[in-house]
């Protein structure tokens, strides 16, 4: 199998942009990535793209959306695929990216995605939020996105004893991580007792628990990683990845505390890694809602099942301590912009190996292993990464 590298990354703010469409935005992003790449990098020699989307805003145009942004961007004969699987399409673009060159077929691939979410009706927003899990069990039922993961909240505040604060904790960590963030949606801190007394959403959740809304793009360019160090002295290897799928209605798990895709995904790119989740520095992980980053950090080897509260409470995973978690901002706070957000958490890793998280309280120093993780849903599929800086 290939090795694989990352040479290049480009990401818009995410935020509220009604005068550009996703032409507009993936350009963006593109030519950003472009300028990254140290030696420069002719776009020529880009052989596939894979691009992560679900919606595609209003939906006008959800066919050969792949096609229509490469050629936008000067690239109409690339093989060009649009890949979905609802939040964690931008991750498995960037799975389906990995393999592409690990197989040997390809040298250089881009793995992007892209999304319009704020110029779509709450009603129709809803409506397609609401389809990534079991339309005829749960949508129909009338649970909706944010009641699914509220009941996994409440099931594990029953088992484990977690507490609303310990909800709210994520909620002040990640906007506070996101202040120094150019590329955050919301750069305010938000106090304990805010998050907690936020208009009520789904019992546990507060609007401060949940994900906002986001339009925005992400692209990263991948390559044989024999091939790296002939456009950068700076390369970030893809040191192992994964991705797996689960029962897409909660009501067929085993578990609802714990999300079984993640697992399996994680255990595989560890693997492949040669590493333990004790050789990870710092990670980004997929916090749609509050428990989502705290289910993360057992499924993820960062604590045992039941503890991950603990981790809140001693600083382990905020800015500064021994494992910091979304400095980013994370979905809570940088925004979710559900197609790109899986390759922006990889635009945000290979700045942090690289050093280039000029904003100086967010850069991680010495940071040697990092991991993202994107969930599809409410876990019916998840991809994790583990990334390793370039020496």
């Amino acid at each position: 199998m290939e090795g694989v590298a990352i040479i290049g990354a480009g990401q818009t703010r995410y935020g509220d942009f009604p005068e550009k469409g996703l032409k507009e935005l993936f350009a963006e992003a593109y030519f950003e990535m472009l300028a990254s790449v140290d030696r420069g990098f002719d776009p020529q020699l880009i052989q596939a793209a894979y691009i992560g989307c679900l919606s595609a805003g209003s939906g006008f145009q959800l066919g050969q959306l792949a096609p229509l942004l490469m050629g936008h961007v000067g690239l109409p004969h690339v093989y060009a695929v649009r890949v979905e699987n609802a939040c964690a399409s931008g991750g498995y673009a960037l799975y389906n990216a990995a393999c592409a060159i690990a197989s040997g077929k390809f040298n250089f691939v881009l793995a992007a995605g892209v999304e319009k979410m704020r110029d779509v009706s709450s009603t129709k927003g809803r409506y397609w939020l609401g389809i990534s899990g079991d339309t005829e069990y749960e949508r129909l039922a009338g649970l909706t996105f944010a009641g699914i993961y509220a009941l996994m909240a409440t099931r594990y505040m029953h088992e484990y004893g977690l507490k609303r604060e310990h909800l709210a904790m994520v909620a002040v960590k990640n906007h506070r991580h996101a202040v120094a963030n150019p590329k955050a949606q919301f750069r305010q801190e938000i106090t304990l007792e805010r998050a907690l007394s936020g208009p009520p959403v789904a019992y546990p959740f507060t609007v401060w628990d949940c994900s906002p809304t986001s339009d925005g793009a992400a692209v990263v360019l991948l390559c044989n990683a024999k091939l790296a160090k002939s456009f950068t002295d700076r390369p970030v290897y893809l040191a192992g990845f994964g991705a797996a799928s689960d029962y897409l209605a909660v009501h067929d798990r085993h578990t609802i505390t714990s999300l079984h895709a993640t697992r399996k995904a994680a255990a595989e790119a560890y693997k492949q890694a040669g590493i333990g989740p004790g050789d990870i520095d710092f990670a980004e992980v997929h916090d749609c809602f509050t428990i989502a980053e705290i289910m993360a950090y057992s499924d993820l080897g960062f604590c045992e099942e039941g503890q991950a509260h603990r981790l809140l409470e001693e600083g382990v995973t905020q800015l500064g301590g021994r494992r910091p978690v979304n400095v980013s901002g994370g979905l809570k706070a940088k925004g979710h912009p559900i197609g790109a957000t899986g390759c922006g958490m990889a635009y945000e890793i290979f700045r942090q190996l690289r050093g280039e998280a000029r904003e100086p309280s967010r850069q991680i120093p010495n940071a040697r292993f990092a991991l993202s993780h994107n969930v599809g849903g409410s876990g019916g599929t998840a991809a994790v990464f583990i990334y390793r800086r370039g020496d």
